[in-house]
């Protein structure tokens, strides 16, 4: 069953969970409850892309707070246990990282989270963790509203992905 005939299907707290799972902004998630039925996939991703663009700052960063760290595998079971399993998947490139790597990405993270205020969000699907590294600090140089932009792109993209892919989930 894909994602959207599970959404359609589902009563509202098995939908919501099943939102959460792609999104962690709540407002998100309730806009996106009133719009069901989806008539298919685009339908449902289309939605998707135009609640997100619709919600402010705020929004954002609550949906932020639902992933762990870039490479933080610790984190991942413990504190998201809704989540752990795409964010894993998302993540699986940086695995194979050796640990001076991990250590740069590590520190990279919390500059970021100093800097920002919010943790790095990058769509992380088939990357690896030399490649987060420097589209970490790359991002570190951007003004705070680029980045939010960026990092909400970012957030909008994972979304996709998830909506996409999470038929089973």
């Amino acid at each position: 069953m894909d994602t959207w005939q599970k959404i359609n299907g589902a009563a509202p707290e098995e939908a919501r969970r099943v939102l959460t799972r792609a999104c962690g902004s709540s407002r998100w998630v309730d806009r996106m409850l009133e719009l069901r039925p989806f008539a298919g996939r685009a339908e449902l991703l289309s939605a998707a892309r135009r609640v997100w663009d619709e919600l402010g700052d705020d929004d954002w960063r609550e949906a932020f707070s639902h992933h762990p760290r870039i490479g933080d595998r610790a984190a991942l079971e413990k504190r998201f246990p809704a989540t752990h399993d795409l964010s894993a998947r998302e993540q699986a490139a940086i695995g194979a990282a050796p640990a001076d790597v991990l250590g740069r990405l590590a520190a990279a993270n919390q500059e970021y989270l100093a800097r920002f205020g919010y943790i790095f969000i990058v769509c992380a699907s088939g990357r690896g963790a030399e490649e987060m590294l420097g589209i970490l600090q790359k991002r570190l140089e951007n003004d705070p509203a680029a980045e939010l932009r960026i990092a909400a792109e970012e957030q909008a993209a994972i979304t996709a992905l998830r909506l996409s892919s999470q038929a089973g989930g």
